[in-house]
This record gives structure tokens, sequence and C-alpha cells, in this order.
């Protein structure tokens, strides 16, 4: 009787023990599972953030260079650079550089034409766009600086007549998409009549005197 109880209380205990080891089994498995479920939620969480981020970068980006507007006259200092004569015309480089402490742009053809006389008014025809370069959207932060090229032909190429050439002391410069001129000190001898002698090119970045 002793060893029948004795086998039965070793089966009980090794009973209970395996039912122990079956339980601990099943809470770490869910542990394990509560934890692997946390972190990728965490990570989901963290790569969700990392593209919002992303996304709001690249919108404030665009949205800047969206909202830069076209330098007004104020903004810009014009002055005359090289020139060079050469077959019957001289070239002459026009710089604008932005004096303000806000970055705008230039796009397109300056208007130029020649001028004197008091008041200071135009003489003879504005200068055509030359078409030899395609036009491009130039900004200009604080500082920097475009330019343009004129060409001004010679009045001395056209019959008298037809020319009627006079003496000018001013490039009437009308910086692209803009009303209100800036006049630069130039003297030059301009066609009065209808003559095209001026051609000019579109704004291009940098400085054309360097």
């Amino acid at each position: 009787m002793e060893e029948s109880h004795l086998m039965a209380r070793r089966v009980s205990t090794g009973v209970a023990l395996a039912c122990i080891a079956t339980l601990v089994a099943a809470c770490g498995t869910s542990s394990n599972s509560s934890s692997t479920t946390s972190n990728t939620s965490a990570s989901s969480t963290t790569s969700k953030s990392a593209t919002s981020s992303t996304s709001t970068s690249s919108t404030s980006t665009s949205t800047t260079s969206a909202t830069l507007g076209p330098c007004p006259t104020r903004s810009l200092a014009a002055t005359v650079g090289i020139s060079q004569g050469t077959a019957g015309s001289t070239y002459t480089v026009i710089d604008f550089t932005n004096i303000s402490q806000v970055t705008c742009t230039l796009y397109g053809y300056p208007g130029v034409a020649l001028a004197g006389g008091t008041p200071v008014s135009q003489i003879g025809l504005a200068a055509t766009e030359s078409q030899s370069s395609p036009r491009q959207l130039v900004t200009l932060t604080p500082g920097a600086v475009a330019n343009a090229l004129l060409q001004i032909a010679n009045a001395e190429n056209y019959p008298t007549s037809t020319c009627q050439p006079v003496s000018t002391q001013y490039l009437q410069i009308y910086p692209p998409n803009q009303t209100t001129p800036i006049y630069l000190s130039y003297t030059a001898t301009a066609c009065s009549q209808p003559v095209q002698t001026l051609t000019i090119s579109v704004v291009q970045p940098g400085s054309g005197s360097s």
C-alpha cells in the first residue's frame, strides 16, 4: 500500500510540473508575440513619420521656388560692362545686380534704347530681340549678377537721309517685365528715324564682364 501511495504521489507531482512548464512556455510565447507586435508598430510609426517629414520638406522647397517674384526695377542696379567694336557694330554688356535683401528672378529680354535730350527721352527704335539663345529663368539672390549683351550697329552704316543721326547720352533700360526704366550714362550716335540699329540678348546668369 505504501508503495502504491508513493507512486501515486510521484505521478501527481510529475503531472503538476508538466502543467507548470506548459504554462510558462505559453506565457513566454505570448510575451514575445506582444513585443514583436509592439516593435512592428513602432517601426511603422517611425517610417510614416519620416515619409511625412520628407514630403513636407519637398513641398516647402517647391513652394519657395514657385513664390519667387520678378525683380522690380528698384531692386536692381544696372551697369555698363565691357564694350567691344567689330564689323560695323559695338557690343556692350549690361550687368544687373540684385541690390535688395530678397531673392528674385529675371526672365527674358530687357527693353533697351538710346536716349538723350532734356528731359531725357528715347531716340530711335528700341532694341530688337536676338534669337541666338533661349529664354531662361535666372534666380538672383541678394548681391548676385545677371547680364545681357547689347549690339549697336554704327549709324554711319546707313545713308544720312535714311538715318538722320543724332548724338545720345544715355541707355534707357527696362529690366525684364518691368515698366520703370533705368538710365545709364552712355555716349553713342543713334538714328532718329525708324532704322533698326539695336539688338539685345536674353538675360543670362553671371556677370558678362568677368
